[in-house]
């Protein structure tokens, strides 16, 4: 059976070793919250019987079950819906329950995991059912702050202010495949609205989650996410260590002359972040989009193991950085930092993207969002030009005096061709303009724009 369609508990269930169902704000022995009058709030014909059946087919006194689950040895809250309870809707007494769960996520420095299956907010209960929208992004946000990581899974469908909410404001957003994920639930979107962009496999490729992960990966998946992010706060603790610099795995050798530089970080075969990536870490998990509608092949970010501790990676690929993956790559930088997760940049681009797309789409305000992403960092960051450095493209990802260069890499403020054509110079003077640039390893190293130069492995 797919987790789309699981209960509340049963969805649990799948993911977790053991859990425990937390204690519901009225039978806690906190302070009561006002009894609803007949029918509600609001005075609704019939929603009593409407809430008395729905018990009766679920067995459940609310649209939320909360509990204390273990995943993969990490002990977390979990928030489940149960679809069937008044299509997952959110009242006032669902919002009672999810504060609670947060408020002892925070007590007991636990991650919050919610298994959202919701259209939304429940319209018997009317405004007072839309405020607890304010209430749950309250939490989360409290919950943000206390440097508690936040994963959501998006089972179907996720609709309305349950994805506005835990769902969006999630910082590690897993779905199912299939699911029904939007803003606008199916009742109410225009009638010629492609339904693709209100699937799990839409909002992916339009950069507002992270995967889409089969039902029988979604158990491991889960775990791996909670032992990457749980248990590494160190800025509460102390110095949080830098990341160690890799080895370089290019061609040995410093290059004798500017042009020989970039012929090497332009060579083909020359070693990318893949390869970097999977000679560094352990395991890894990616992150993926800019929560803006953009994502960018070019950019690769998440989280690894290295001998035991996570780290924290943004990647360029060898091409042109578009704005999506800047704001990417910043997204990272601060989830990072709050986690107390220091952070790896490997830098290789000819530069940020400059076509009319590229500035259509904020490029410069991404460019500076990643500057400030960086300048602001409280954890180190460790940076390595692994290839080109193609201008502020390369240097948005480089960290203020932590930045080693490979042997097959080069930095220049703008690339020598382009330099030739500003200056207006015969095109032969090319090679004697990337000498000018002083853009090889040991070049930037005498200028004292890199602190060394990377050893092979």
């Amino acid at each position: 059976m797919p987790c789309a369609r699981l209960t509340a508990r049963q969805a649990i269930a799948a993911v977790s070793e053991t859990y425990t169902e937390l204690t519901t704000p009225e039978g806690s022995g906190a302070p009561a919250a006002a009894p609803f009058a007949p029918d509600g709030p609001l005075g609704w014909r019939g929603y009593d019987d409407m809430r008395a059946r729905a018990h009766a087919r679920t067995g459940e006194h609310e649209s939320v079950v909360t509990a204390l689950a273990t995943m993969g040895g990490a002990e977390t809250v979990v928030l489940s819906f149960e679809f069937r309870y008044l299509g997952g809707s959110l009242g006032e007494r669902t919002g009672d329950r999810l504060e609670a769960a947060y408020r002892l996520a925070r007590e007991r420095g636990l991650p919050v995991v919610s298994l959202i299956a919701t259209g939304g907010s429940r319209m018997q209960e009317g405004m007072r059912a839309l405020t607890q929208l304010q209430r749950v992004a309250a939490q989360s946000a409290r919950t943000r702050a206390a440097g508690l990581p936040q994963i959501a899974v998006l089972r179907d469908p996720t609709t309305g202010g349950g994805w506005a909410t835990l769902g969006a404001a999630a910082d590690v957003i897993l779905a199912l495949p299939g699911a029904q994920v939007g803003f606008a639930g199916s009742r109410v979107r225009p009638a010629d609205a492609d339904p693709y962009a209100y699937s799990a496999e839409g909002q992916l490729a339009s950069g507002h989650i992270d995967a889409v992960v089969p039902p029988d990966r979604l158990r491991a998946t889960l775990q791996h996410w909670l032992q990457l992010l749980c248990g590494t706060g160190e800025l509460g603790g102390g110095t949080v260590e830098p990341a160690p610099l890799p080895y370089a795995l290019g061609v040995p050798g410093l290059p004798e002359t500017g042009w020989g530089a970039v012929a090497r970080a332009r060579e083909p075969r020359r070693p990318r972040a893949e390869a970097y990536l999977r000679a560094y870490f352990d395991d890894r998990e990616e992150l993926s989009g800019d929560r803006c509608g953009g994502v960018d092949p070019g950019m690769r970010c998440g989280f690894g193991r290295r001998d035991g501790r996570t780290i924290a990676f943004a990647a360029q690929c060898g091409t042109a950085t578009r704005p999506a993956g800047f704001r990417t790559a910043a997204r990272l930088i601060r989830l990072a930092d709050r986690l107390g997760i220091p952070v790896l940049t490997l830098i290789d681009t000819p530069g940020a993207a400059n076509d009319a797309a590229a500035e259509r789409a904020g490029a410069g305000a991404a460019i500076a969002d990643t500057f400030g992403a960086l300048a602001t960092a409280r954890v180190p960051v460790t940076s390595l030009l692994i290839g080109e450095g193609g201008s502020g493209g390369a240097l948005a990802l480089a960290a203020p005096d932590r930045l080693w260069a490979t042997p097959d890499s080069y930095f220049s403020v703008i690339a020598p061709e382009l330099a030739v054509a500003i200056l207006k110079r015969d095109p032969a003077q090319l090679h004697e303009t990337a000498d000018q640039l002083r853009i090889r390893p040991q070049d930037l190293l005498d200028l004292g724009v890199i602190r060394g130069i990377a050893p092979p492995a």
